[in-house]
């Protein structure tokens, strides 16, 4: 009878992360990602304290005001009528990301995301106090001591720091920046402040410091449809398998394979498998390995195989930006294709739109809702009034002086009620106004269309309507 072996243990279902240590690496790619990185620091970081002069409200250049209904960009006010300009922007945003996609692959998870950029500053912060990749992979290795504690310490304060000022200054977009900065420190500020700047701090610092690459591979959506855009023109950081391999595979430098020549003459590739490219990866792969989910195309890795091939004296562009097509038979892609045409008139149009919505925002509008109870009022002279509700919401920087018109009501007097005597509107405010329409009995007419029109005594505003109705029963 066979016994069981009851200490076996069963297989992991998940296997464990293993911390990725990139090492450091100089070239046009790495130049051009610390670029980025500072221009968006610099943006997202100074713009909610840089002060902008407004005749009305905050001198704060960008700012979205909650509870005043208003989102300040500049000399842009856009207030809750001109929401759709949001909508507008997101959708040429959706438009701009298929478009540089279809073309380049993932260009922005490798330069622009938010994820990126943040991990990339994360792990400077680790070189910066821990040394570059083999230091760090023996600190990971050595026990917990002194220096151990210090340096993973220190890494620890300065990635709080980032997180906390991070989380603080995207609260500083919604208030104004220098008073929150008061408020916050006194322990005075409103609790939403401290509650969305704790929040953001953890997430940041759990996915620049701890999760980094596992964002890209399992969270981020955008990594997991990125395939339906790619086609055999699309450019992406691609490995040159026929120059890297050659007809025997690729070999180290060893005697007898030094020079291209030598190489050559046997059937062995250019890659010498010095594994740099896959050392400076941020993600880990092995881009040799071909196309693959983790790739956000950043091009370090090229940066990296360039060395290698600058010190050799070899061609550059062992790995390189290149299309699959390309790859296979050295045919250059071509950029009129029907994806790239569609996704460039897609963004055009939407950027047209855009701009028009932008340039067509009305200096005012104005309603005008019909008080229904009582429909309408038998006065002692045989007229019959009817009353409104006018709400006019003037979005200018200026006041503004307007004269109400009534069109399509023969005989018709207009006048306001609630002691008002004209319709002068505040810079950036709403009125709301209560109007009597009184005109006329007319027999076997039940009811009139007519329209109210707001005319600026000043000429700035070209006259705006509404349509309404005039009931005499």
């Amino acid at each position: 009878m066979s016994s069981v072996d009851l200490t076996e243990k069963e297989p992991e279902l998940y296997q464990a992360r293993e911390p990725i240590h990139p090492k450091s690496i100089k070239g046009r790619f790495r130049r051009f990602k610390t670029s980025v990185l500072v221009l968006a620091y610099g943006i997202f970081f100074l713009l909610p304290w840089l002060r902008w002069e407004r005749p009305v409200g905050p001198d704060q250049a960008v700012l979205f005001d909650i509870p005043g209904r208003r989102f300040y960009l500049f000399d842009l006010v856009i207030h809750p009528q001109d929401i759709f300009l949001l909508a507008g922007f997101l959708i040429l945003a959706a438009w701009l990301l298929f478009f540089v996609t279809g073309l380049v692959g993932r260009a922005f998870c490798g330069y622009f995301c938010f994820q990126t950029l943040w991990t990339d500053l994360f792990m400077k912060v680790e070189y910066w106090v821990q040394g570059d990749r083999n230091k760090r992979l023996k600190l990971e290795k050595q026990p917990w001591n002194f220096e151990k504690w210090g340096k993973k310490g220190l890494t620890f304060l300065i990635w709080s720091a980032i997180a906390f000022w991070t989380g603080f200054s995207f609260a500083a977009y919604w208030a104004d920046a220098p008073q929150l900065f008061a408020a916050f420190f006194t322990g005075h500020a409103v609790s939403a402040a401290y509650i969305t700047t704790g929040i953001l701090m953890l997430t940041t610092l759990v996915a620049a410091g701890f999760a980094r690459e596992q964002v890209c591979i399992y969270m981020c959506p955008y990594a997991r449809f990125q395939s339906v855009m790619f086609d055999k023109e699309t450019l992406l950081v691609s490995y040159d398998v026929h120059r890297g391999e050659g007809s025997s595979g690729r070999k180290p430098l060893q005697k007898g394979l030094m020079t291209l020549e030598e190489r050559h003459a046997l059937g062995t590739g250019d890659c010498i498998d010095c594994k740099l490219c896959v050392q400076v990866c941020p993600t880990g792969i092995d881009i040799r390995d071909g196309l693959q989910l983790a790739c956000i195309s950043c091009g370090l890795c090229i940066d990296a195989c360039n060395e290698i091939m600058t010190k050799r004296g070899w061609p550059e562009g062992l790995i390189r930006y290149a299309s699959e097509q390309e790859i296979e038979t050295g045919e250059k892609p071509s950029l009129l294709k029907f994806r790239t045409i569609g996704y460039g008139i897609a963004t055009i149009l939407v950027t047209g739109a855009l701009i028009y919505g932008l340039l067509s925002i009305k200096p005012a509008d104005f309603s005008v809702r019909q008080i229904r109870q009582p429909l309408f009022v038998m006065m002692s002279d045989g007229s019959i009034q009817n009353n409104y509700e006018m709400k006019i919401n003037n979005k200018t920087q200026k006041p503004m002086d307007l004269r109400l018109d009534l069109e399509g009501l023969r005989g018709a007097e207009v006048s306001i009620g609630g002691g008002f005597t004209d319709l002068k509107i505040p810079a950036d405010q709403t009125r709301n106004y209560r109007i009597h329409v009184r005109a006329p009995a007319v027999s076997g007419v039940g009811r009139q269309e007519i329209t109210f029109k707001l005319v600026d005594a000043q000429g700035r505003m070209a006259p705006i309507s509404q349509e309404s109705s005039f009931n005499y029963k």
